[in-house]
């Protein structure tokens, strides 16, 4: 069609961001409630940064009330900045299946809505490769159904300060838990 105006939505495009260090990659993963996942990830070694935000929606720019309506189609997500040489994508991929359960239709616990979906979300070949296949192994391993979905990563929005290491800050109780590398203490959420 001569002179057509292409309107593709923001939301929808892939993330293009870039770490904030050279040498780093990214990795996005969705794993329902996000302050959990994030300390967990935020523990590991060659995890340089992490940050949770919504991926994978509708709407440009959402905020945390526009994500709670349940109708924007986005995901928690949390973000990975990491040194593939100290820290391989699979280790990552470990993380994911360890702290939650995929086999749960957007929910996770009390946790329910779209938002709190399973989610793999790539940035390239390699890790959709990768991803694909710890999901058919952990299938192996589980007698339900995985419905954890692999797509490639889209517009990553950078949820609200507060959301950002909440646990680690303290969360709204002010009982703080610790970030160390390597630390296995047992990651307890709350609001």
């Amino acid at each position: 069609m001569e002179g057509a105006v292409s309107t593709v939505n923001p939301a929808q495009a892939p993330d293009l961001d870039q770490p904030d260090q050279p040498g780093l990659e990214l990795a996005q993963f969705g794993a329902g409630c996000f302050w959990g996942v994030e300390l967990a990830f935020q523990r590991v070694e060659g995890v340089e940064k992490t940050e949770v935000g919504y991926s994978q929606g509708q709407l440009a720019g959402p905020t945390y009330e526009d994500i709670c309506r349940g109708d924007t189609s986005h995901a928690e997500v949390v973000r990975v900045h990491y040194d593939p040489h100290v820290c391989p994508y699979t280790t990552l991929l470990d993380v994911f299946w360890a702290r939650h359960d995929p086999t749960t239709i957007n929910r996770q616990g009390n946790d329910v809505g779209t938002q709190y979906r399973s989610g793999i979300y790539y940035y390239n070949e390699e890790q959709a490769k990768l991803a694909k296949e710890s999901k058919e192994a952990k299938q192996r391993e589980v007698k339900e159904t995985i419905v954890t979905e692999i797509v490639p990563a889209k517009a990553f929005y950078r949820a609200e300060e507060y959301h950002q290491q909440y646990l680690e800050k303290g969360g709204r109780g002010g009982a703080k838990q610790s970030s160390k590398k390597g630390c296995n203490d047992l990651i307890r959420c709350y609001g």
